[in-house]
C-alpha cells in the first residue's frame, strides 16, 4: 500500500470529537500513524440541531451528515434512518469531498446499509472495502423476536446482508465464533475473504490505587468495604435485563457485595422499577457518564459484568469487555451459550462465565467469584488484552488483507 492512501470510514455513530481514547478513535489514529489519510463520514441526529459540517479534527477529516432519528427513535423512524442512510452519505460525500479517490473503505456493522455507500465509492475508486462484522443483523432481530423471519422485514434485510457480505473484499469478525456462525449460515462466502479482527485498543492502564479506589467510591457513596460489581454501558433488549434482575434480587441479602449499574437504554426503567418497588440495599443505579468519569467509576470497582439476552443464536462479543480489561478488573460474563466471551474469559483465567436464564448457576459461580484473587485475575486479563486486542494488531489484520 502506498504512503498517503486514502482511507474511507463509514459510521452510523456521532463521534462528537476525535480525540482521547475509543475503539474507533484508536484505529483512526493507528491508520494515522502508518501514513494514511483518514475520512470519517458518520451520522448527526436530527435531534441534535446540528447541520453537516466538514472539519479536520486529530489529524482527520471528519463529514458529519445530518441523517433522521437514530438515537430514542421507536422501531419505524430508526428503520427509515437506516433505509435512507446510503443516499444521504453518497450525496454528503460527493457535495463535501469532491475529488477525493479512496484506496481502503472501512465499515463496521451496524447498520447493514452501509451497503450502498461503500458499492458506489468501490465502484467508483476501484477501492478495496473491509467489513467490520460487530454484529449480525437481521438474525439478532429475529433472536429478540422483534420481527419473524417470515415477515417482508427478513427476507428484505436478509438479502442486503447477503449483498452486503458479497460486496465486501474482506471480513473482520469479532471472534472466532463469528467467523464459524457467518460461515457455516452463509456457504457461499469464501472461507479465504473472512478473518478474526477483533473490537482493540490503544491499550492505557487504567488500574489505580486503593487510595484512589477509596476516593472515587467516596465521591459516589459507594461502600468502601464492600465487594463491587459494576455493570455498565447499554441497558437495552440485548442484555437480557430481567434475568439480569432476577441476579439482582437473588443477591439483595449478600451484605458483602454492591452493585453499580450505569448506563441508559430502552430497559433502563425497569430497573429503575425494580430498585423501587423492592429497595434493594446493595445496588446503586446510575445514568451514563461521560467517558472519563465512567473509566474513573469503573477503576474503582472490582469486577466487570457482562449481561446478553439468553435467546441469542448469534455470537455477541461485546466491547465493554474492553474497558475491564483496561482496569484489570476480572469479568463475570452472563451470557446465552452461542458466544465464545465466556469461553475466551475462562479459559485465559480472568474471569467466570454462567449461561443466562441459569439462577442457580449464577449464585454458585457468583459465591465461587466472590472468593477468588480479583487482583491476579485481573492482571491475567490485562496480559490477554495486550496480545489479542491491540489496536496494533487488528490494523496489521486490515493492512495484510487490503494492501
Amino acid at each position: 500500500m502506498k504512503n498517503n492512501s486514502n482511507v474511507l470510514f463509514l459510521s452510523i455513530s456521532n463521534f462528537p470529537h476525535l480525540e482521547g481514547h475509543s475503539i474507533s478513535h484508536d484505529l483512526f489514529h493507528e491508520l494515522k500513524r502508518n501514513g494514511h489519510n483518514v475520512y470519517v463520514v458518520c451520522g448527526l441526529d436530527r435531534g441534535c440541531g446540528e447541520e453537516t459540517s466538514l472539519k479536520e479534527e486529530a489529524g482527520c477529516k471528519i463529514l458529519r451528515v445530518k441523517i433522521g432519528k437514530n438515537k430514542e427513535a421507536n422501531l419505524i423512524e430508526k428503520g427509515l434512518t437506516t433505509l435512507l442512510l446510503p443516499h444521504t452519505y453518497k450525496a454528503a460525500i460527493r457535495k463535501y469531498l469532491p475529488g477525493i479517490k479512496f484506496d481502503w473503505i472501512l465499515y463496521p456493522t451496524p447498520p447493514i446499509t452501509h451497503l450502498g455507500t461503500a458499492k458506489y465509492i468501490k465502484k467508483r475508486d476501484n477501492a478495496k472495502t473491509f467489513l467490520l462484522l460487530k454484529d449480525i443483523f437481521p438474525q439478532n432481530a429475529v433472536d429478540l423476536k422483534m420481527f419473524s423471519k417470515n415477515s417482508f422485514l427478513y427476507k428484505y434485510f436478509r438479502r442486503v446482508e447477503k449483498k452486503l457480505y458479497k460486496n465486501s473484499d474482506y471480513i473482520g469478525c469479532m471472534s472466532q465464533a463469528n467467523v464459524d456462525y457467518l460461515l457455516k449460515h452463509n456457504p457461499e462466502i469464501s472461507p479465504d475473504k473472512v478473518v478474526v479482527c477483533a473490537n482493540s485498543v490503544e491499550p492505557v492502564d487504567n488500574s489505580v490505587s486503593p487510595e484512589e479506589k477509596i476516593e472515587t467510591r467516596r465521591k459516589y457513596n459507594i461502600p468502601e468495604d464492600k465487594k463491587i460489581f459494576i455493570y455498565g454501558g447499554n441497558l437495552g433488549k440485548p442484555q437480557g435485563i430481567p434475568f439480569f434482575i432476577e441476579c439482582l434480587r437473588s443477591q439483595a441479602n449478600n451484605k458483602d457485595v454492591f452493585f453499580i449499574i450505569a448506563g441508559a437504554g430502552t430497559e433502563y426503567k425497569k430497573i429503575e422499577e425494580f430498585i423501587a418497588n423492592s429497595k434493594p440495599q446493595n445496588v446503586m443505579l446510575m445514568p451514563r457518564l461521560p467517558k472519563e468519569e465512567y473509566d474513573k467509576l469503573v477503576e474503582s470497582c472490582d469486577v466487570g459484568m457482562i449481561f446478553l439476552d439468553k435467546r441469542f443464536t448469534i455470537p455477541n462479543f461485546p466491547s465493554r469487555l474492553l474497558s475491564y480489561m483496561q482496569a484489570k478488573l476480572p469479568v463475570m460474563a452472563v451470557t446465552d451459550p452461542n458466544t465464545d466471551i465466556g469461553k475466551v474469559i475462562v479459559e485465559n483465567g480472568f474471569g467466570w462465565w454462567v449461561e443466562a436464564g441459569e439462577l442457580v448457576a449464577f449464585d454458585v459461580t457468583f459465591t465461587q467469584a466472590c472468593g477468588e484473587d480479583f487482583a491476579r485475575m485481573g492482571e491475567r486479563g490485562w496480559n490477554y488484552l495486550l496480545d489479542n486486542y491491540t489496536v496494533e494488531k487488528a490494523y496489521q489484520t486490515i493492512k495484510e488483507c487490503l494492501q
